[in-house]
């Protein structure tokens, strides 16, 4: 089927208009089969349809554009890299977050289940014997929070077994950290299904031992089922997308899903994987280098220079409600004009950027995040924005918003999140 777009070339047209012509797209909204199973080893919030990287390689190869390279500069949890390995190419990608980068190596490396089965076994014997870690004293207190007693000692006991039993740089002591990652909220007094931190001091202990060997079987199955293609390792930097150097190898490709305005506190949400893996402190580095935070110190003065015609409409059509969230609003939309900067500098001549991105409500206001990054693309250098709709069929976090505009789970008028925007840029 002929896919349309919204075809456009002029910010000032675009900060007009919007995108309020941009057509649903059938092919962008379906997943076009099941979905390999390594994408489901670790609860990482707001993930990245897998599909809609094939899709993006799809439209590449109709554009007769050749993909040596594909690229994200917020690689996540590693969902574009490791289609890049399923399909033997050569991947480059960034996060600020540490978590995320050692998820995405897990996701991203072709290991053995068998071996992994066995190492898993020798980890979990190990456990009963291995020394706990002394932690400076911030952390133990945080961790008490978090834990109680016992579960802080099989926790410990059990991360000290993994560092003896794998060597630090290997795949497999990443997927690993990777299924002791994914336990923690369940082995702690983290609110169940929460998407949120919030502390539940009547929940239920669970034991450790038995939750980390389910949580590697289906580790173990994951990777007998997952399909690899013969292919360049990816290359996986912890570093920020503002300040990273440019690949040597430039990709031809980028296929990106980056925060929206308002968006949830990644910093916040992998807080306990964080601190268990020695991040701890580091995670105030990371809330205040997060994109568009409103830790940075700036005034909305300072901010509102640098903003486009769209980012300055919806900021102060916010101000007279919330000051303060128009300042952070502020933050974001210059943090993301200067995403789309940068992303003209990774990519090749004649290489493509996709990205998909949501609106947003808040205080009763519309965040056009799409039709800002739109014109930030264009102001940027990109010659061509094509833009459609898909539908969010299965948006589970928090898709609804009260009369305040907090993010909550009850069904309600304010619905948030239901259809994003796909943006396909074109490097001249």
């Amino acid at each position: 089927m002929l896919e349309t777009y919204l075809d456009c070339e002029s910010p000032a047209r675009v900060a007009w208009d919007r995108l309020d012509a941009a057509p649903v797209s059938e092919q962008w909204s379906t997943e076009d089969g099941p979905e390999a199973a390594l994408h489901r080893i670790h609860a990482y919030p707001a993930k990245f349809p897998a599909f809609l990287t094939r899709r993006a390689l799809a439209y590449a190869a109709e554009q007769d554009v050749d993909v040596g390279m594909l690229g994200d500069v917020f690689c996540g949890c590693g969902t574009v890299a490791h289609e890049a390995r399923r399909a033997g190419l050569a991947f480059w990608g960034c996060d600020i977050n540490p978590v995320a980068i050692l998820i995405a190596r897990a996701k991203s490396s072709p290991l053995r289940g068998s071996r992994l089965h066995v190492l898993a076994e020798q980890v979990l014997a190990g456990a009963d014997t291995a020394s706990a870690p002394a932690r400076a004293p911030e952390v133990e207190e945080f961790l008490r929070r978090w834990h109680n007693a016992s579960q802080i000692e099989a926790l410990s006991r059990l991360l000290a077994s993994i560092e003896v039993v794998t060597p630090p740089r290997s795949p497999y002591r990443a997927a690993l950290l990777c299924a002791f990652s994914s336990i923690l909220r369940s082995c702690s007094y983290w609110k169940a299904w929460s998407i949120k931190p919030r502390i539940d001091p009547g929940k239920a202990s669970r034991p450790v031992s038995r939750t980390f060997r389910v949580a590697c079987a289906r580790l173990v199955k994951a990777y007998n089922q997952a399909t690899w293609q013969k292919g360049p390792p990816p290359q996986l930097h912890l570093a920020d997308v503002r300040t990273v150097p440019v690949p040597d190898q430039r990709p031809n490709l980028l296929v990106c899903s980056g925060p929206y305005a308002t968006s949830v506190d990644y910093a916040e949400l992998h807080q306990l994987s964080a601190t268990w893996l020695g991040h701890f402190s580091e995670l105030n580095r990371l809330r205040r280098a997060s994109i568009g935070t409103p830790l940075v110190g700036s005034k909305l003065r300072d901010r509102q220079a640098l903003l486009n015609r769209v980012g300055l409409q919806a900021v102060f059509s916010l101000y007279a409600h919330d000051p303060a969230a128009a300042t952070a609003i502020a933050n974001y939309f210059v943090d993301m004009q200067h995403v789309a900067r940068r992303c003209l500098d990774f990519l090749a001549p004649r290489g493509i950027a996709v990205f998909v991105i949501g609106n947003a409500r808040l205080r009763g206001q519309i965040i056009d995040n799409a039709a800002h990054f739109t014109v930030a693309l264009l102001e940027a250098g990109f010659v061509r924005v094509r833009v459609a709709r898909r539908r969010v069929r299965n948006k589970s976090a928090s898709p609804f918003r009260d009369t305040l505009g907090r993010l909550q789970r009850a069904p309600s008028e304010h619905r948030q999140y239901d259809q994003e925007f796909v943006l396909i840029a074109h490097r001249p």
